[in-house]
């Protein structure tokens, strides 16, 4: 702790609206695989475990199974009624509105709660914007020059710079420089770190939150400082695609560390959805790899030494770093910014003559096209986050609400795909479109690696006298991923100038 004083599948080029239309879709589509990929759950079966709130421990008094779950779940909808304000309370801009159209309600011990509407709900809508408890960028993107707000995630890069990166172009130019919403001048750094903040106002919510606790000072650089080896012990554990990050970890404890009401963050971290202990070890497992005993024995002892506070130690325990783990690998909703995906759907928006628009789509599809070839699917600055309302919204194969960042930082808007009746569950998709158009065998295997849970959609139980087989084509697609070494080259993934 530092001693602070102050804080684009390639697109056929046609004329008209058909073009916006189908880049718009891809964009969108590649927004929703960046919200999703980073998330390894959500509200769905929730268990018993409760290691993350303070004074948990086994029921006692040899009492029997059934008891013991009456118990808990009168105690999660004793919790749930008294947390109510909390929940709404990381709602931005239309947060009243919130209140009035949504509400959360205990679902059933295995489904745990569920987010449902109380009025209608018009498709098109936005049912709510949120800021998340904590959001980090992942560690491997900020590393390969993602530059991003250190708070919020807003891109700071202009539009064109982020093109000269991605395509390795030094001397890229982009037409209309002008639809760039990057405002370099409004940019703030650490005094004594230097990390960089898109404004005052993420400086200072930062600072007040949890900065003071985590900055480093002039010892940024220093690899003996305990942050940066935890950090670089994070890094070589989690190679990317990364889904989670050891700074949002960090960046709980250390809002607890500053908070004057420390029990208030307390039992807003301890609402997210726990696991039993197996399920813990599979997430484990899952984020690093075969060896992750050994690993996150070595996280747990470096996370102790940089950041270890009293009131909640039980999260420095074994057993308790295992569930604050498995909560971020649960919980975490991936975040995705953009300066230049902002700059194209300001394009979108131009009125233009005819030639003229042809010729920037002509322009944007090349684009995308070098940025594919120099740099893969690495577009966005990524990160994640835990946000209270959304993670109470359970999953669907057929969602009626979709997550996005169309704010270009992590403000996450949920909006309704469909009208939603009052009474009806509110659910997102914890797949991506194409996932979602696999077969119902398909799709439980992802759900059953990833998320730990078994689908009883409305498509799910429709197509349950499926066969349980999967296409020639997604097996070839699964043996490809599988087949990926988890330490390839990352020189060929992320662009590093």
């Amino acid at each position: 702790m530092y001693a602070y004083t102050d804080s684009d599948t390639e697109v056929q080029t046609q004329k008209g609206t058909d073009v916006k239309a189908q880049r718009q879709a891809q964009l969108h589509s590649r927004q929703q695989t960046t919200a999703l990929k980073f998330r390894l759950g959500g509200a769905q079966n929730l268990a018993t475990s409760e290691a993350l709130s303070p004074g948990a421990g086994p029921e006692g008094g040899g009492a029997s199974q059934v008891e013991v779950g009456l118990r808990v779940i009168r105690r999660r909808r004793a919790k749930m009624a008294a947390s109510t304000c909390d929940v709404f309370s990381f709602c931005v801009g239309v947060a009243g509105r919130a209140r009035v159209s949504v509400e959360v309600r205990f679902v059933s011990s295995a489904k745990g709660k569920g987010l449902f509407a109380t009025q209608l709900i018009r498709k098109g809508e936005t049912i709510f914007v949120e800021r998340p408890l904590v959001a980090a960028q992942f560690l491997w993107n900020a590393l390969y020059r993602y530059r991003a707000c250190d708070h919020c995630l807003r891109a700071l890069e202009k539009a064109e710079e982020n093109a000269q990166r991605l395509t390795g172009k030094p001397g890229q130019v982009l037409p209309h420089p002008e639809l760039c919403t990057v405002r370099k001048d409004l940019h703030q750094n650490c005094p004594h770190c230097q990390v960089m903040y898109c404004s005052a106002e993420c400086r200072l919510a930062a600072t007040e939150q949890y900065h003071q606790v985590l900055c480093p000072g002039p010892s940024q650089d220093d690899p003996l400082h305990p942050l940066n080896k935890l950090q670089e012990a994070w890094r070589s554990v989690h190679y990317p695609p990364e889904t989670a990050s050891i700074m949002l970890m960090a960046r709980m404890v250390a809002t607890v560390k500053q908070a004057k009401d420390k029990d208030r963050w307390i039992r807003l971290f301890s609402q997210f959805c726990n696991k039993t202990a197996n399920e813990e070890e599979e997430i484990v497992h899952k984020l690093l790899g075969d060896k992750f005993k050994g690993q996150l024995e070595l996280l747990r002892r470096l996370f102790t030494e940089a950041l270890y506070e009293e009131a909640v130690s039980q999260w420095f325990t074994p057993d308790g770093f295992r569930s604050l783990f498995a909560l971020v690998g649960t919980n975490g909703q991936g975040i995705g910014t953009s300066s230049l995906s902002q700059w194209v759907h300001a394009c979108d928006a131009l009125e233009l003559k005819p030639q003229d628009r042809e010729q920037l789509d002509i322009f944007i599809d090349q684009l995308y096209k070098d940025i594919e070839a120099a740099t893969g699917e690495f577009l966005n600055c990524e990160g994640s986050g835990l946000f209270v309302l959304q993670s109470c919204c359970n999953h669907s194969c057929v969602p009626n609400a979709e997550t996005s960042f169309p704010e270009n930082n992590f403000l996450l808007h949920v909006t309704a795909l469909e009208d939603i009746k009052p009474g009806e569950e509110i659910c997102i998709s914890y797949l991506d479109c194409c996932q979602r158009e696999r077969s119902r065998h398909s799709r439980h295997k992802i759900l059953r690696e990833n998320y730990l849970f078994v689908c009883s959609c409305p498509k799910c139980l429709a197509e349950a006298d499926e066969p349980n087989v999967t296409s020639e084509e997604e097996e070839e697609e699964e043996e490809e991923e599988e087949g990926e070494p988890e330490d390839a080259e990352l020189g060929d993934e992320m662009t590093d100038v």
